[in-house]
């Protein structure tokens, strides 16, 4: 017996399991007309598909690839700088500065990034060399004011108790802040670094909007020359998803490598009680 909910009867668990049935049914019903749908239309022609396959294209979306990843990269790093000042700004002693740091994160928080990029845009960026400027100014302005945020509760976060040994040994609270809590909260808050990294990096498919390079950018122009929306979508997706991972992965090893730097190896007690060679006590 759980002590949330009642365990099902016979006569529940057969509802269930025809409900299951149905639903499973339902879904691969839909499924089937949908792709009927597009056959229908001549979406999986090879015509639609032939562009991804051909090696002056490939060789485009490579490009495409490695702009994507610049502007993810340029706007990451820039991001976590912005978090890191804004953030320990934030916990400042000095009113003046804690108010102006308080308003540029909850300001920068506020603004759709799509409009933030736009208005950013509409300041004269007009060549290539520039044109991602505003894309990357935008995303790092919006993920750096939620990494403050993010680095904020990370420092909060730090036992009280280190803080004020810290303090009784006659450091400063700059000193403080730079040796003790800061270390400690990148460790604490890699997890919420690391999902907004991937925000960052999926944020970049807005730079279709002003015509940055990119996967997006490079997209509409397949799309308007093959007349192949769903291939296209689908092919990006794709890139945009193995992206990701790969970018989750890297974090969930940092983030592994930071809490195994931090483990403790269990004390052998009889062997200390011994006094064996090499025990702990």
């Amino acid at each position: 017996m759980s002590v949330l909910y009642d365990v099902a009867g016979p006569r529940a668990r057969r509802r269930h399991a025809i409900a299951a049935v149905l639903t499973i049914a339902g879904l691969v019903l839909a499924l089937i007309g949908i792709i009927w749908k597009l056959q229908m239309e001549g979406q999986f022609t090879a015509d639609k598909w032939e562009v991804f396959s051909t090696p002056v294209y490939l060789e485009l979306i490579g490009r495409a690839i490695l702009d994507t990843l610049r502007i993810a990269v340029l706007s990451i790093v820039l991001a976590v700088v912005f978090g890191v000042v804004f953030g320990v700004a934030k916990l400042s002693d000095h009113r003046p500065i804690r108010v102006f740091a308080w308003c540029v994160v909850e300001f920068f928080r506020a603004v759709p990034l799509l409009l933030l990029i736009i208005f950013i845009w509409f300041w004269g960026f007009d060549t290539r060399d520039d044109i991602i400027a505003p894309l990357v100014l935008g995303l790092t302005l919006y993920n750096g004011s939620v990494l403050a945020e993010v680095f904020r509760a990370g420092i909060n976060a730090v036992p009280q108790g280190q803080v004020e040994a810290a303090y009784a040994l006659g450091m400063r609270k700059t000193a403080v802040t730079r040796i003790v809590q800061l270390p400690q909260a990148v460790k604490i808050m890699t997890p919420a670094i690391i999902s907004q990294c991937v925000v960052v990096l999926k944020d970049t498919s807005l730079g279709y909007y002003i015509l940055a390079p990119g996967l997006t950018t490079l997209g509409r122009e397949i799309w308007r020359e093959f007349d192949n929306r769903l291939a296209t979508a689908l092919v990006l997706a794709a890139i945009y998803i193995v992206l990701n991972v790969i970018l989750s992965r890297v974090g969930v090893y940092v983030q592994r490598r930071l809490t195994e730097s931090q483990t403790v190896k269990p004390v052998d007690l009889e062997s200390a009680r011994a006094g064996a060679p090499g025990a702990v006590v």
